[in-house]
């Protein structure tokens, strides 16, 4: 399986032969799908830090939701969220990716400490790639042509992780994790494109960059078990450790303890 680059992150190496590394999630968006990871402003200190102490090697940070039919939010409100939010944890030390696809909410973050940026429009936009490539800040780079997760099954994901890759050269971004975009992001993708991607996980590595886990809680797992966001926590865990059997260099995950958990007794298990 391909690793050859190490991609780091606030002096966190992802990816070659560091250990499997955990992402937690924090949404300041009440529209979230989980509602579980919903934090409020006042309290994403106490949040950030409990995730810390239960293993997470970084805090994902993100004020809109991205999952269907949510409702509008401007760029403005959006950076009006993330810049109360990245107030509390400035000066903390936690290492933080902001998830956006908005160069004026970029420009926003950019004013508090954080260290990557999570980009599901793949840098399908110039203003942003541009904006992103002169931060110097490592990057999470989602499969998308023209809107975030628009490559539906395993060829087009692939299509578009080399196409990502290419923008990624053109911009002059060195540093980033490829992410193949599991999960229904455009109408047209359907339950069996995502066990698709997941079953060939291994092939997202071909890349020869780190690859990230993100299936947290998802909807074709919750349809899969017949069950709600709150109660998919066991479907995701099984699906990670596959994933992480399969390559993945990074899990990003809603539930923080659980799964540094996994992430523990894997690591125990592939010692030799």
């Amino acid at each position: 399986m391909l690793q050859r680059h190490c991609t780091v992150v606030n002096r966190l190496r992802i990816g070659g032969d560091a250990p499997v590394r955990l992402m937690g999630i924090i949404n300041c968006s009440p529209e979230s799908f989980y509602r579980g990871s919903y934090t409020p402003t006042g309290r994403l200190y106490d949040r950030a830090l409990a995730m810390r102490d239960q293993g997470a090697d970084m805090i994902d940070l993100g004020a809109r939701s991205t999952a269907p039919g949510s409702p509008p939010l401007t760029p403005a409100e959006e950076a009006a969220r993330v810049d109360a939010a990245l107030s509390e944890l400035d000066g903390t030390g936690i290492t933080i990716s902001v998830d956006t696809r908005h160069p004026e909410v970029l420009e926003v973050c950019l004013r508090h400490d954080i260290h990557a940026i999570n980009d599901i429009s793949g840098l399908a936009d110039e203003r942003y790639a541009r904006a992103v490539a002169d931060s110097g800040l490592p990057a999470f780079v989602m499969a998308s042509f023209r809107e975030p997760g628009d490559a539906v099954g395993l060829a087009a994901t692939l299509s578009a992780l080399e196409t990502v890759v290419t923008r990624c050269a053109r911009y002059g971004i060195d540093e980033y994790v490829l992410d193949p975009a599991v999960g229904r992001w455009v109408p047209e993708r359907k339950n069996e494109d995502d066990w698709e991607l997941c079953r060939n996980f291994e092939r997202f590595s071909a890349f020869g960059r780190p690859v990230l886990a993100a299936v947290s809680r998802k909807t074709f797992i919750g349809d899969l078990l017949e069950r709600v966001p709150e109660e998919r926590l066991a479907g995701s865990l099984a699906l990670t450790a596959m994933l992480v059997e399969r390559g993945a260099a990074i899990v990003r995950s809603h539930d923080v303890g659980e799964t540094a958990d996994l992430l523990q007794v894997y690591a125990k298990m592939r010692k030799v």
